[in-house]
């Protein structure tokens, strides 16, 4: 088991599908706002800018920029962030899937929708992570996740976040995407420092309150995947896409595109 996470961390994430690791990009902060820096300067193939016209602020993400941002594939490969993955997912191996910039400038009223990561993706299985890390002091527009929500039966129905609409054609094989606030379900959130991350499962439910501050919320986030990924063809278009991967269904994730990090 690797610090600075405890059983009760590991027990914690298999029951709640989200749990608290503190500092575990603390000596990497430095770094990983420069690459954000480089990433929104140089915005890649799949930036997005997600407010309508008319909201104020600015909400900018983009993801897939490993390969080009030295910072990011620095801080993926030297952090200890695989290794805390292992102990979470109760993997022997550790899979890098993609990173992902997030950043709500002050003043962005608009939310990060409710929603799960897994129904956009195109792997299934039950060992996997996401961390979700602040490069800025964070309170009231931290990152927000429904307690147990990764062993609900049914995923919640994917969305465009700009356009609202649905992501894939086929409702009736998903629940609507619920109001935990107004449902009364159990909602985790912290205070983050910056370099503090929130490790969180494909199919916890979560998102965030605009950026109503006077201070920027940069986050970089991080999905790893472990020992039963595999590919899974969806009936639309995966986020991300991907394109030309060639993998069959009930296969592996190609190691040239998604390198093992960590093999024990």
């Amino acid at each position: 088991m690797h610090a600075p996470i405890s059983q009760d961390h590991i027990d914690a994430y298999a029951r709640d599908g989200a749990v608290l690791v503190k500092g575990l990009f603390a000596d990497h902060v430095t770094a990983l706002r420069a690459g954000v820096a480089r990433n929104m300067a140089e915005p890649g193939p799949y930036a997005a800018e997600n407010l309508k016209e008319g909201e104020g602020g600015r909400f900018f993400d983009d993801y897939c920029n490993w390969t080009r941002i030295p910072e990011f594939e620095d801080v993926i490969k030297h952090s200890p962030a695989s290794e805390i993955a292992a102990d979470l997912m109760q993997s022997a191996s550790v899979q890098l899937f993609h990173d992902h910039v997030l950043v709500k400038e002050p003043g962005t009223s608009k939310p990060t929708p409710w929603h799960q990561d897994g129904p956009y993706y195109f792997v299934e299985g039950q060992q996997n992570v996401s961390f979700w890390s602040p490069l800025d002091p964070v309170t009231d527009a931290s990152l927000r996740c429904v307690a147990g929500s990764h062993l609900w039966e049914r995923q919640v129905l994917p969305t465009r976040w700009l356009s609202e609409d649905n992501f894939y054609p086929d409702d009736a094989a998903f629940m609507p995407v619920p109001d935990p606030d107004g449902e009364g379900m159990r909602v985790l959130e912290w205070e983050l420092e910056p370099g503090d991350a929130v490790a969180f499962h494909f199919r916890c439910l979560h998102g965030a309150r605009g950026n109503e501050t006077v201070s920027r919320r940069r986050a970089f986030s991080l999905r790893l995947v472990g020992d039963d990924a595999r590919y899974v063809e969806r009936p639309g278009r995966t986020s991300p896409p991907f394109p030309g991967h060639d993998m069959v269904p009930g296969q592996r994730l190609r190691e040239d595109w998604f390198p093992i990090l960590l093999q024990r």
